[in-house]
This record gives C-alpha cells, structure tokens and sequence, in this order.
C-alpha cells in the first residue's frame, strides 16, 4: 500500500471526525468511546463488531510507531520486529511513517493502520476515536516498564528549583502529550509554578526539539519524556554535560502497542503471539530502547488509569476537537 494512499485525507478528516446514526451501533454502554464504537463488557475499549461479517483479515497489516523526529531511522530500527510479525501472521507488513499523533489516530480510526504504537498522552484519544485496543507495552525482564517527566534546563542556569521557573521561556511539546504538557499542567502548581499564569507555554511539537531547544538556549527549560531524551544521547544528539534535571516525576507508562478493534479474533491472537514472542536481544530495536527486553501485556483500563486522571484533571475530553487542537 503506497504511503500517499495511508496518507491520502488523513490529517483533513482528523480536524472533523463525524459518528452518524448509521454507523452507530445499538449500545447498552459506550463510555467515552465514538458513537461508531461500543463497550459492553466494560473494559473502556471497543468491543468487536457483533457481525462477523464486518471482522477483518487483511493480507498486508500496516504497522506504525508514534511520531519521532527521523522517521527513517525508526523504520530501520523496527525491521526486525516486522520480520517476526510477517512470520509468525503469515501476513506482509509495511511500516508507516506518521507525521503526527491526529494522522495516526485517523489512520487507524479510517481502517489504514492495523497496528500501532501510540505515545502516552495520545493512547486516550486513539482508544476513544479509533478503537485501538492496547495490549502491550516495552518492558524488562522483571516486567517493570516506564518513563519519567523530567524537567531539564541548561548546566549554568540560574534555575535551581520549580518556581525559579516564573517568567522563564519553556516549552512544552504539544497539547496531547502526557509528560510534555497534560503532565505538567496538573502537577507543577503544585509544585509552585502554574503554566500559562506563571510562564508562558510555547510548543516545541516534541521532545526532541525541546530538548535541542533547551541545548540552544532557545528555552529556558522544557518537561521531557526521560525515555525520549536517554535515547537522544545515546545517539549523540546533545551533550549531557550541558543540561541538568531540576526536577523528575514517579513512573508513567510508555508507548502503548495497539491494534485495530475490527480485526478476526485470529488475527489479534497471532499480532498478540508476535508481540509476546519477539526477542529483543541482539537487534537494532533491543539497541535503541535500552533496558528493554520483551513486550508486556496491558490493559488499557489498569495501566492508563493514571493518565486518565491526568487528562480529566486538565479537562480533556476524547473528542475530535480535542485531537485536533494537538
């Protein structure tokens, strides 16, 4: 499937999602979740459709990772997981390389993307508008998994605590993002700083550029995700020597792994084997996420219950205007 064809629409029908009657089905409980979707057992995400005809089998499954700033270094990095999936689903599976969190979401909630590794922050909006059903996520051997908000400013600044950060420039990554901006939002006032009233929040559109922001002198400081900037360093992007950590955060769950709710039970069963199977050891992807050794399984339901709480602190609603806003 050629990339235009992902592509074609996406981001334009992101801005204006619309349920209509017909494509709604007779639900006891939705929850959250679209009109187009249904929850009847109570688990916060979409049921399979009840008429099997509408499952689907597909003979190449699209694959994506949430959006980073080289796509194609990340395409290279996730060959040998998409080998393993092609085994082990018998199925063809093509890497997608998404520009943003609402293209993704779009993309699986119009039936383009099959399986998908949505950011934190984003994990709400995917579950809610597109029927993504999280079931894994990167871990270690002790099945311990997570990142940190860190707050990082440059080596020699004159910020030493939260409130020093008053009247400073910092950036945020974008609206959607847990440690970037729905994070920091409910947990800094308490920690003597309130965005928007005590600084001005300014977008970087992620945490690699906050953090190179940050390396510039283009900001004073900037919340990160740890996992996202550890990386960062490990490929030489900055110099840690430059900055320093003001402040960190208790763990937040990492990227959730995701697939389509509309897919054969089979099908899932064997994304689910692939997933659970991989070994880390010794490949580009055990490389570049340090620490991790296998996929864990999760639910959406126990392990986002903190970024709910985040988000619903903050006033989001899981709305195609609230994606659009990201």
């Amino acid at each position: 499937m050629p990339r235009d064809t992902i592509l074609g629409g996406g981001i334009l029908a992101a801005l204006a999602f619309a349920a209509t009657a017909a494509t709604a089905q007779d639900c006891e409980n939705r929850g959250q979740l679209d009109a187009q979707y249904c929850d009847a057992d109570g688990d916060l995400v979409a049921d399979a459709p009840a008429d099997e005809s509408a499952l689907r089998n597909p003979d190449t499954l699209v694959f994506a990772y949430t959006p980073v700033e080289d796509p194609a270094i990340y395409e290279d990095i996730w060959t040998p997981f998409i080998d393993h999936l092609e085994e082990v689903t018998g199925k063809d599976v093509q890497f997608f390389a998404v520009q943003s969190n609402s293209a993704e979401v779009e993309a699986m909630r119009s039936g383009r993307l099959h399986i998908a590794g949505f950011s934190t922050g984003p994990t709400p909006f995917a579950v809610n508008l597109a029927g993504a059903v999280p079931f894994a996520i990167m871990g270690g051997d002790d099945g311990r998994f997570g990142y940190t908000l860190q707050v990082y400013t440059q080596a020699d600044s004159d910020i030493e605590e939260m409130p020093d950060l008053a009247g400073k420039r910092v950036a945020h990554t974008s609206p959607t993002s847990n440690s970037g901006n729905q994070a920091p939002r409910a947990l800094f006032p308490d920690l003597g700083v309130v965005p928007d009233e005590d600084y001005e929040v300014t977008y970087s559109g992620s945490h690699d550029q906050s953090m190179l922001g940050v390396v510039a002198g283009d900001y004073d400081a900037a919340p990160v995700a740890s996992e996202v900037v550890e990386r960062m360093a490990e490929r030489g992007l900055y110099d840690p020597e430059e900055v320093r950590i003001i402040w960190e955060s208790d763990p937040f769950p990492t990227t959730s792994y995701a697939y389509a709710h509309d897919l054969a039970p089979e099908l899932k069963e064997s994304i689910e084997e692939a997933f659970f199977s991989f070994d880390f050891e010794g490949t580009a992807l055990g490389e570049e996420f340090a620490g991790v050794s296998k996929f864990i399984p999760i639910t959406y339901e126990e392990q986002w219950a903190v970024i709910r709480q985040i988000q619903s602190a903050n006033g989001v609603e899981y709305t195609p205007e609230g994606l659009a806003a990201e």
